[in-house]
C-alpha cells in the first residue's frame, strides 16, 4: 500500500495514499470539528460532502482553506487546524447556519440532542448576526404517520441522502433548490407519503438538526391513561429491553426487562404484557405456511412460491410492496407480531375481561418508526377501529418514563401480566437479525422431522454481515436459508429472487443495521455496529436463560389454539392473523 507523509500542527503522519486531512489527524488525537461528515465504517458508509465548511483547515501553498473531511493528503502537505484564520471561518459558517434557522429550540424534538446546538456551544457562537441578509426559508412542515419533516431546519448535511439511497437504496431523499432556499426533501418536492419512503427512520438516526424527527405519541398515551372509561395496555417488542437501559446510562447490552415492566405500570396501564408472546403466535402461522410450502415443493409442486420470505419487518414490507410489486405473492402472509398481538388483544382477550373492543387502548413499545405506519394500514382495523391504535418509540419511552420522574437504574424487577406475556427464548430472539429465521427453524425442525431438537442454537444463522446464508439439515432434508438486514442488501436478494437465481427455500429480512436493535427508533446508535453488537448479545442472553425455548411449547400460544383459534392456518387464524399485499408504487418510481 502506497503511503505519504504530512504534517498536521507540527506533528508528522505517516498515512495510506487517499486518506482526507480529518482522517489523519484523527491518527494524531487532533480534533477538528464536523457536522455534515459522517462516518459509519461498519455499514461500509463514509458520508463526506465537505458541505458545511465547519472542518475547514488552512494547507500550506492553498489560497482558499480546505474542507478536511473530504481533502486527500500528498507527500508533504503541511496542514494548520486551528489558526486565527480557520477559528473565524468555522464561527462565521456557523453564524450564516444560524441566520437561517428556525430558533424554536425551547420545543424542538431535538433539543438537547442536536448536533448544529452542540457545534454552536462548542464553536462559542453566543448571538446571531446576519439575520438581516438572511431571508428566512419558509417551507412548511410535512408530516407522514411514522415522519415529520421539518424543512426549516434542514441544514444540507445530506447525512439523510446517504443512508436512504446508499444503504437502504430507498431513494426518497434528495437535495433540491439553491442558496438559502436549499433543502433535503423528497423529489419533485413532494411529501414523503408520496414518496417510496419505507419508514424505516435510519433518516432520522443521522439527522444532526431536528428537520428529522419520529411522530409522537407520548401526549395522546398520557390522554388515554387519565381516561377511566380506557383500559389500556402495552406491549414492548423484544428489541426495547436491550437498549432502552442506555437513555439511563446503563452500558450497552443491559437487559433491563423486569425494570421496564415495572415503569410501565406505575406509568398506569392496565396490563403490561410482551410481544414475545406474539412471536411465537408468529411463528406457528409463518413455521406452518413455509412447511406446507416446502412439503409441496419436495413433492414436485411446481407452482409454489419458494423462497418464502419472512414479514415481520414493516420497512420492509413498505419497500417491496413498492419496489417489487411482480413479487406479491412470494412473501409469508403472517401479520407482524405487533399485528397479530392486536388482532388478539381486541377479540380474545378483550372477551376474557370483558372489555369492549373500542374501551381497549392497544399501545406497542417498538424499535421501528416504520410500526407507527403500520398501526395505521386499513387492513389492521375494524370498523375503523384499529387492532393496535398507536406505537411509541424506545426514546418516546424513556422521555415518558424521565417525564414521570422515574429513574430506571432503581427500579424493581417484576415479572409480564399473562396470558399474552408468556414466551419462550424464540419469541425474544425476533430483535436480532436471523432471529426470526432461527426461532422458524427451531419449531420447523421439530414438526417436519417429528423428532425432538436437543441442541436449539443454530449459530450458523447468526452474525452481523448484510447478507449471510446457511444451510440446515432436517434430518437429511437440507434446508437453504438466505438473511439480509439492510435494504439495500435485500434488494441484491431480490433481484436474485426475481432473475431465477436464487437456491433458497427461505429468506429473512430486516430494514435496519443488526435487526430491530439497530431500528430507528431505538437510543442513537451512530452506525456504530459495536452498540448493535452489543444489544444483540443480551437478546441471546435472554433466550439462553428462558426455560422454554421453542415457539411450539409456549403453554399459553397451545391453550390460545385450543380455545380460540383451532389450529395454525385455520380459517379463523387466518382471518385474524394474516394479511395481503398490495402495489403501492409511488409516483417518484416511475417519473423520470
Amino acid at each position: 500500500m502506497e503511503t505519504v507523509k504530512i504534517t498536521i500542527d507540527n506533528k508528522i503522519v505517516e498515512v495510506p495514499k487517499g486518506t482526507t486531512i480529518y482522517k489523519a489527524a484523527r491518527q494524531l488525537d487532533i480534533d477538528i470539528p464536523v457536522l455534515c461528515y459522517m462516518d459509519l465504517p461498519d455499514l461500509k458508509i463514509e458520508h463526506k460532502p465537505g458541505g458545511c465548511r465547519i472542518c475547514s483547515v488552512e494547507v500550506e501553498g492553498r489560497r482558499n482553506l480546505a474542507p478536511s473531511c473530504s481533502t486527500e493528503v500528498f507527500e508533504g502537505m503541511v496542514v494548520t487546524t486551528h489558526t486565527m484564520r480557520v477559528l473565524n471561518a468555522r464561527k462565521t459558517v456557523m453564524e450564516l447556519i444560524l441566520s437561517d434557522h428556525p430558533k424554536d429550540c425551547l420545543v424542538c424534538a431535538k433539543s438537547g440532542n442536536c448536533d448544529l446546538q452542540d457545534m454552536a456551544i462548542k464553536l462559542g457562537i453566543r448571538e446571531i448576526p446576519n439575520q438581516d441578509i438572511a431571508e428566512m426559508s419558509t417551507y412548511r412542515k410535512d408530516f407522514s404517520p411514522s415522519i415529520i419533516r421539518d424543512m426549516d431546519k434542514c441544514i444540507m448535511c445530506r447525512r439523510c441522502e446517504t443512508m436512504c439511497n446508499e444503504f437502504q437504496t430507498v431513494g426518497a431523499l434528495s437535495a433540491v433548490n439553491r442558496g438559502f432556499y436549499s433543502v433535503v426533501a423528497p423529489a419533485f418536492e413532494m411529501d414523503l407519503e408520496d414518496s417510496p419512503c419505507t419508514y424505516c427512520g435510519q433518516c432520522v438516526a443521522v439527522c444532526p438538526t431536528g428537520a428529522l424527527t419520529e411522530v409522537d405519541h407520548t401526549n395522546k398515551l398520557i390522554e388515554d391513561l387519565s381516561n377511566p372509561e380506557k383500559t389500556v395496555i402495552v406491549q414492548t417488542a423484544p428489541a426495547v429491553r436491550a437498549a432502552l437501559g442506555e437513555e439511563f446510562g446503563m452500558a450497552p447490552g443491559t437487559s433491563v426487562t423486569g425494570k421496564m415492566v415495572s415503569a410501565l405500570r406505575q406509568l398506569g396501564f392496565n396490563y403490561v404484557f410482551d410481544t414475545d408472546f406474539a412471536a411465537d403466535l408468529t411463528i406457528m402461522e409463518e413455521g406452518t405456511e413455509f412447511l406446507d410450502r416446502i412439503s409441496r415443493h419436495l413433492k414436485g409442486d411446481k407452482d409454489v412460491k419458494l423462497p418464502i420470505l419472512t414479514s415481520c419487518c414493516p420497512g420492509w414490507v413498505n419497500f417491496f410492496e413498492q419496489q417489487f410489486t411482480d413479487m406479491l405473492d412470494i412473501p409469508s402472509t403472517a401479520r407482524s407480531p405487533q399485528q397479530m398481538f392486536g388482532a388478539i388483544a381486541k377479540t380474545y382477550f378483550a372477551d376474557k375481561i370483558e372489555v369492549k373492543r373500542e374501551n381497549l387502548v392497544v399501545v406497542s413499545i417498538m424499535p421501528c418508526l416504520a410500526k407507527k405506519y403500520e398501526c395505521q394500514r386499513d387492513e389492521f382495523a375494524v370498523d375503523g377501529n384499529p387492532d393496535v391504535d398507536y406505537s411509541i418509540s424506545t426514546r418516546e419511552l424513556a422521555n415518558l418514563i424521565k417525564r414521570a420522574n422515574m429513574d430506571l437504574n432503581n427500579m424493581q424487577e417484576e415479572d409480564f401480566d399473562k396470558p399474552l406475556g408468556e414466551s419462550t427464548g424464540a419469541g425474544v430472539i425476533f430483535g436480532a437479525t436471523g432471529g426470526v429465521i432461527e426461532a422458524a427453524t427451531r419449531t420447523a425442525y421439530e414438526i417436519f422431522t417429528k423428532k425432538s431438537l436437543d441442541k436449539v442454537d443454530f449459530k450458523q444463522l447468526r452474525g452481523m454481515e448484510g447478507i449471510r446464508q446457511a444451510e440446515v439439515d432436517f434430518d437429511g432434508t437440507t434446508i437453504k436459508i438466505g438473511i439480509a438486514h439492510g435494504l439495500g442488501n435485500a434488494r441484491k436478494l431480490l433481484e436474485d429472487v426475481r432473475a431465477g437465481k436464487s437456491e433458497f427455500h427461505a429468506i429473512e429480512i430486516m430494514a435496519c443495521p443488526g435487526g430491530c436493535v439497530g431500528g430507528g427508533g431505538q437510543p442513537l446508535h451512530h452506525g456504530n455496529l459495536e452498540i448493535i453488537k452489543k444489544r444483540t448479545e443480551a437478546i441471546y442472553r435472554e433466550d439462553a436463560n428462558k426455560p422454554i425455548r421453542k415457539s411450539h411449547e409456549n403453554p399459553y400460544i397451545i391453550k390460545l389454539y385450543e380455545e380460540f383459534l383451532g389450529k395454525p392456518m385455520s380459517e379463523k387464524a387466518h382471518h385474524l392473523l394474516h394479511t395481503h399485499y398490495s402495489d403501492k408504487r409511488k409516483k417518484i418510481i416511475y417519473m423520470k
